[in-house]
Order: C-alpha cells, then structure tokens, then sequence
C-alpha cells in the first residue's frame, strides 16, 4: 500500500473520528441507540481500517496480540464482576440498585460498567479474529471443507 499515498492520508484522517464516534456510541448506548457491542465493533473497524491499509504486522505491534487475549478476558471480567458485585450485595444477578447511593444510580452507574466490558471484550474479539484470519496460512487446499 506504499504506493497508494491518498489512501493512506485519508485512513489516518478518518481513524480518529471513527474511534471518536466508538466512544459516543459507546457512552451514550443506555441513552439511544447503540451500547457496548455496537461500539466494540466499531473500535474494531477502525483497527481493521488501519490493518488494511498499513498491514497487520502494523496493527499487530500498535497492539499485540496478547493485548488482545487480555481485552477479552478484561471485558468479560468487567461485565461478569458487575454482576457477582451485585450477588454479593443480596440482589439479584446483574441488579445494579445497590452499586451508588439511590437505586436510580446504581442501575445508571451498572448499566456503563456493564456496556464498558462488553465493548472491551467485543472489540478485543473482533480484532482478534480479523488477524487470525489475515494471517492464517494461504496454502490451505480447499477441497478439505
């Protein structure tokens, strides 16, 4: 892609505003449309944008993939944490009422900790699979499927 120099201007002038717009959709999911697997995904577009147009070595040493492994395993963390934090205060699974100073908070306060590790670990995932797949071995014979 070393030739394609307006493609690359472009990609690295759009990446930001698109993991901008991730955060929006990511903050503002318990008010509108869209959340954490929207704005995971959308994080992982914009590292796929980079990837496609840099290589994936370059994706891969902005973030490596033991990054990768530990964002699922965070945001799985996260949302599942929520929920035992929840169980341990005498509520039910995934019941935020308990997690601030009114119930109205908690449910507000759980709803974003719950939303933040899904989008971690959707994004992380997405990531993940984009370079296992660009980077598996083409001399795969496909008569075997």
């Amino acid at each position: 892609m070393h030739h394609h120099l307006i493609l690359r201007v472009v990609a690295k002038l759009l990446l930001p505003f698109i993991l901008l717009f991730a955060l929006y959709v990511q903050w503002h999911g318990d008010y509108g449309p869209g959340g954490g697997f929207q704005a995971g995904v959308i994080f992982a577009v914009g590292f796929i944008l980079y990837a496609l147009v840099y290589g994936v070595d370059a994706l891969t040493r902005v973030i490596p993939l033991k990054l990768l492994v530990a964002g699922m395993t965070i945001g799985l963390l996260i949302y599942a944490g929520t929920g035992v934090v929840s169980l341990l205060t005498g509520l039910d699974y995934l019941d935020y009422s308990h997690l601030a100073h009114d119930p109205v908070h908690g449910q507000e306060w759980g709803i974003l900790f719950v939303e933040l590790g899904v989008g971690i670990a959707v994004a992380s995932a997405m990531t993940a699979i984009f370079v296992a797949f660009a980077t598996r071995d083409a001399d795969i014979d496909d008569g075997d499927w």
